[in-house]
């Protein structure tokens, strides 16, 4: 006898520790899915308390309120299966469910899937494989599961896996093993550049290891420096990629499964590295200010490339007309860089301020004459310059409630320059994991069009105008070598020999990895901000500041 059925993926973008918003979505999508003729709605990893929960977990009202919104969902769920992502309690099996369970003392959790059908909890998976590594630290909540689940729906056995379960080779098999007939994996995967090549490549190379389908699913969205960027596709038995969900969209994604074939009528084109690196910037920028409830931005438009693509990625996550660029000129700072500030901003629809810095520069100077009798100008009174930038930005942020985005990228944050109190003041580090040569190729990105950022932004030599003639090259080598010595050190964890063998200046790569490591204390002080590469500065870098370690 022929089967066959419909499913839904939910392709969602949810807010850590809002479960009753997250149930409400959930609740939305089932009446959606099921008013289209549905069986089966699926929902990505944790979706009902957003993806990572962190230390809510540790907070005992918190299972109350999942046990409470799983009996909401699984009510609601009738005449139609629903799996969800959430945590749950050790030895929590689908027949002891009721609202007074609870356990004393601290909740020993799983990450699990719940699956919900009329009015009852049905079966439970519970994650196996936790990852501990990166931004990761699932070790420090969950405990693993040990047993496959393979829930059946009309005649079909579906192999529920989450996330780096299907990473493993022995989860996998024990799933096929229990009677899978198709790999259903719910996912809350974070974006790095190039990551999706890697999931895709490792997809087909399980699907046809296997020689089952492989349905993926991955949450959307930005959660603080995370950020997911969906993606989710399905893959045939033999390694065919059959249907190719939007990034960085949130998305219902039907799909028919007869007799064990899967059928899917959407497909997306996979955007160039640029373009997916741009999204996700302005994803990280509009979520971020969206779930802790900021209204519009504002950030120092200097004149300079950082600054420039900053506003645009604000623009475009924000609209033009809740975010503010305020131009700090000083008696260092060229003509043309107020120009094209102004220009850009213009063309963009921002509002726009010019602010003089030299009144307060001057006001600081004087008050300091006494301690600075005898000691030569330095970077002192280059830092009193940015610092009067950051208390103007702060101060209109304070009276306008408007979040300050600071400007700098990774390849300045790596070595130290950047000014602690000054150009780092504020509240979200939009390219705080971008490497300065990726900031121009993102701007020639903008500009594929439309001149949006004026092109004598690209093309001068990058400088902090903090000095007479001062130019970036001065105190750092060209930023592409830069970049790449910086990458060997931070993200692949070479040595500084293992550098120079790789044909980089000795003398370069050991003041580079000195200034990395000295610089540990500014880079613990900046804001938080989007990442986007294997490795970024935040919760997947975690340097001692006190060492004696010495390379």
């Amino acid at each position: 006898m022929s089967s066959a059925f419909a499913c839904v993926l939910l392709q969602i973008n949810t807010r850590v520790g809002d479960i009753p918003g997250n149930t409400a979505a959930i609740l939305a999508a089932i009446e959606d899915a099921r008013s289209q003729g549905a069986d089966l709605l699926v929902t990505p990893e944790l979706a009902l308390t957003g993806y990572p929960p962190e230390d809510l977990l540790l907070r005992p009202a918190l299972m109350a309120r999942v046990d409470e919104a799983l009996l909401t969902i699984a009510e609601a769920a009738r005449g139609i299966t629903v799996i969800v992502g959430a945590p749950q309690r050790a030895g929590h099996a689908a027949r002891e469910w009721s609202l007074g369970h609870q356990t004393a003392g601290p909740a020993r959790l799983h990450n699990s899937l719940v699956v919900c059908l009329d009015g009852q909890i049905t079966a439970v998976y519970h994650k196996q494989s936790l990852p501990n590594y990166q931004v990761f630290d699932e070790h420090r909540y969950f405990i693993p599961g040990d047993t496959p689940c393979c829930l059946e729906v009309s005649g079909v056995r579906l192999g529920l896996l989450i996330c780096e379960d299907v990473w493993v080779p022995e989860v996998v098999s024990a799933t096929r093993e229990a009677g899978a007939e198709i790999l259903v994996v719910a996912n809350a995967s974070p974006f790095a550049e190039g990551k999706h090549r890697e999931r895709m490549a490792h997809l087909v190379d399980r699907a046809r290891r296997t020689g089952l389908p492989v349905v993926y699913l991955n949450t959307v969205g930005g959660q603080d420096e995370l950020v997911f960027d969906g993606g989710s596709m399905v893959i045939d038995g033999a390694g065919h990629v059959l249907a190719q969900a939007p990034f960085f969209e949130t998305a219902t994604l039907p799909l028919t499964i007869v007799d064990g074939t899967l059928q899917a009528d959407w497909s997306h084109s996979v955007p160039s590295d640029d373009a997916l690196l741009y999204r996700a910037l302005v994803t990280g920028v509009r979520d971020y200010l969206a779930k802790t409830g900021f209204q519009s931005a504002l950030l120092g438009l200097s004149g300079g490339i950082d600054s420039a693509l900053t506003l645009q990625i604000a623009v475009d996550a924000l609209g033009a007309d809740r975010v503010h660029a305020v131009m700090m000129p000083y008696t260092y700072t060229a003509q043309m860089s107020v120009e094209d500030a102004k220009a850009q901003a213009l063309r963009l629809g921002a509002q726009f301020s010019i602010t003089p810095i030299e009144p307060m520069v001057g006001a600081f100077l004087e008050g300091l004459t006494p301690y600075f009798a005898g000691h030569a100008v330095d970077t002192t009174e280059e830092n009193l310059q940015s610092r009067c930038r950051g208390v103007i930005l702060m101060a209109l942020s304070n009276k306008t409630g408007a979040l300050v985005l600071t400007t700098g990228n990774k390849s300045e944050m790596a070595v130290g320059y950047a000014t602690l109190y000054g150009d780092m003041a504020g509240g979200f580090a939009v390219l705080k994991d971008v490497w300065k040569t990726r900031v121009y190729d993102l701007a020639r990105y903008v500009n594929r069009d439309t001149e949006w950022i004026p092109n004598r932004v690209i093309v001068r030599p990058p400088s902090a105008e903090l000095a007479p003639g001062q130019e970036d090259a001065d105190s750092l080598p060209p930023y592409p070598i830069l970049d790449a010595m910086l990458s060997r050190y931070i993200e692949q964890d070479q040595t500084p020999d293992d550098i120079i063998d790789a044909g980089f200046s000795a003398e370069d790569v050991r003041r580079m990895c000195r200034l990395v490591d000295i610089n540990e204390y500014k880079r613990r002080q900046s804001a938080v901000g989007t990442r986007v590469t294997g490795r970024g500065f935040g919760r997947d870098r975690r340097y001692p500041i006190a060492n004696g370690w010495r390379f």
